[in-house]
């Protein structure tokens, strides 16, 4: 469904300053610098191959709003016959270059905005086609070509005689026959030995120009969405890959029915910001706006959620076959369809966000899973107030703990997206068995060992734990822990055993590792910074700084699963053992199930 044809550059160009040449509303913007635009106009100039572009007829089933390329004065109202996919760079340089009648707007090597007009410099042209980059010269914005730290002037381009002295001919003009006629004249008049020149370069550069043609795959306007998007990709391989956001960002707002109705195109990244700004506003564990609109919950994650819901919906109207938040899915999915189940996911986050808040886990950079976030709205969408009643909510915190402590997300999530959905709104609804999220999920005891980071879920779903089982801060010695006074109060992971402690009474080079998550604690900063040397000197200073007696500070350290006995002796292995093993206990709790290790060593033992 597509045809190659050969067009004349200036055909091409002109199409571009009408409107029948436009961009799809998903292009980014055009960004060529200088070099990079002397360099394609000296291709032109000598009639080198320019590559393929490659456009779509417009209309059909793959509606999307368009835009006029950088430069060209195109009134909305104009409707294009072509969008441009492939070659935006190319034939925006070119226009601004070769067609307009103003400085073309682009940056210099170190990337600072800059206005610039481009000649020829006859003389250099008509010499060694080698030498063609150098003569294709970019002057300032005023026209004026300075040395010496710009005191002095070398030419003055501001008129037609200045070009003519400088022998430097202005491409903006190429393509407009009676300008270069009168030019000519002027050129020739001053010098004699300019009509020879001038033949030679009317034949060597001009007329390669004028004749320059490009070679243009057209698709027909019945092209799928899907395979237009595929198509764009491949051919813009060297650019950043478009995200689907973009993609339904330019056919909603083409969509014919919303604007026959609204009188206006639909803004879906308006959209989105409203929606993302109540989320975060309401629960920051959904990003900081400062950081960027996608920082922390992203659209994709968002338009997930809506296909998984979307596709569930059609499954049970038996207008589907399955649920699926694809690619495909997402770009088939029709602006109605988003319009209605929008304000729904809205919401469905926004529970994402309480419940989130009731495990304890309140900051983006505390959050285990990211992408876990996408089915759990999904099936809060789905399931609505069922999901708050008691046992409906024990069940769903089960399934999200096994998929944090199991770290079931942490690879290819689609198909689990999938599989989550229909199994977990089953199992809450009490018509089929435990999600495989639960019963596949694993945590296997000497996996603690090696949890230092945050760059783990475990790691970060162990932290949120520990405050949730209700850990009491060392210096704020009041209340447990909660969510509303984290920042406040600057709470973070703490080493216990502080690590240089820990490398200075090792034995024999050999001892549990003082990095791992077994320990560390959540603290406050204030408390952190009284943790230095042995445990056993700073815990007095900070039962004396809380007022409390030893005995009751010690209540205050095993509500971090901590044995004060063990911490006051100084007795690293000990303790590690001690608390791993508390830390496991409380791993399995919150997964509802015991250790494989156990579970093997019991077996053995009934034998």
């Amino acid at each position: 469904m597509a045809g190659l044809d050969n067009v004349k550059l200036k055909a091409l160009l002109a199409d571009v300053a009408s409107g029948a040449l436009q961009l799809p509303d998903f292009q980014r913007d055009w960004k060529w610098d200088d070099d990079r635009i002397r360099a394609i106009v000296a291709t032109v100039t000598l009639d080198y191959p320019l590559g393929v572009v490659m456009t779509l007829e417009a209309g059909g089933d793959s509606p999307f709003r368009a835009r006029a390329l950088t430069g060209a004065k195109v009134s909305e109202d104009v409707a294009p016959s072509l969008l441009l996919l492939d070659g935006q760079q190319r034939l925006t340089s070119l226009f601004q270059a070769l067609f307009q009648e103003s400085p073309v707007e682009t940056s210099d090597a170190r990337g600072n905005a800059v206005r610039r007009w481009y000649y020829v410099d006859i003389e250099k042209a008509v010499g060694s086609p080698a030498d063609r980059d150098e003569a294709i010269v970019s002057v300032p914005e005023d026209k004026v070509l300075r040395a010496n730290f710009a005191r002095d002037v070398v030419h003055d381009l501001t008129t037609a005689n200045g070009e003519c002295a400088a022998g430097l001919f202005p491409l903006r003009i190429v393509f407009d026959t009676a300008k270069v006629n009168a030019w000519r004249r002027a050129y020739e008049k001053m010098d004699d030995g300019h009509f020879d020149r001038w033949s030679r370069f009317e034949e060597q550069v001009l007329e390669p120009v004028r004749s320059f043609q490009v070679p243009m795959i057209k698709l027909a306007a019945s092209t799928s969405m899907d395979a237009v998007c595929a198509v764009f990709e491949r051919v813009n391989t060297g650019g950043v890959p478009l995200n689907v956001f973009e993609l339904l960002t330019a056919t909603y707002a083409g969509d014919r029915a919303y604007r026959e109705r609204t009188g206006d195109y639909y803004q879906l990244p308006q959209v989105w910001r409203a929606i993302k700004e109540e989320l975060a506003g309401g629960h920051p564990v959904f990003g900081r706006l400062e950081a960027g609109i996608d920082d922390g919950l992203s659209s994709s994650d968002f338009l997930q959620a809506v296909a998984l819901v979307r596709t569930w919906s059609r499954k049970q109207d038996g207008q589907g076959t399955g649920v699926s938040c694809k690619r495909r899915d997402l770009l088939e999915l029709p602006l109605a369809d988003f319009e209605s189940l929008a304000p729904r996911l809205a919401k469905a986050f926004a529970w994402v966000g309480a419940f989130l808040e009731r495990q304890c886990i309140v900051r983006a950079a505390d959050l285990p899973y990211r992408t876990q976030l996408v089915p759990l709205a999904a099936v809060r969408a789905i399931l609505g107030e069922a999901t708050d009643t008691l046992g409906a909510e024990d069940m769903i915190t089960q399934w999200y703990w096994c998929g944090v402590l199991g770290e079931m997300y942490g690879g290819s999530t689609e198909t689990r997206f999938t599989r989550d959905v229909e199994q977990l709104v089953a199992w809450v609804r009490r018509g089929g068995p435990a999600p495989e999220t639960v019963t596949d999920a694993y945590f296997f005891p000497e996996r603690l060992d090696t949890l230092t980071t945050r760059n783990s879920a475990a790691y970060k779903g162990i932290y949120a734990l520990l405050i949730k089982q209700g850990a009491v801060d060392w210096h704020y010695t009041e209340t447990p822990l909660k969510p509303s006074l984290m920042d406040e109060y600057g709470v973070d992971v703490r080493h216990i055993f502080p690590r240089t402690w820990v490398r200075r009474n090792q034995e024999g080079g050999k001892t549990s590792p003082a990095n791992s998550i077994v320990n560390k604690t959540p603290l406050s900063l204030r408390a952190a910074q009284a943790l230095t040397g042995a445990p056993g000197a700073y815990l007095d200073s900070l039962a004396a700084a809380s007022d409390m007696r030893r005995e009751w500070f010690d209540d205050v350290i095993a509500t971090h699963l901590i044995d004060p006995y063990l911490l006051r002796k100084n007795d690293y292995e000990a303790f590690y053992a001690a608390r791993a093993k508390q830390l496991e206990d409380m791993v399995y709790h919150a997964m509802g199930k015991r250790t494989i290790l156990r579970d093997m060593t019991d077996a053995k033992a009934v034998k």
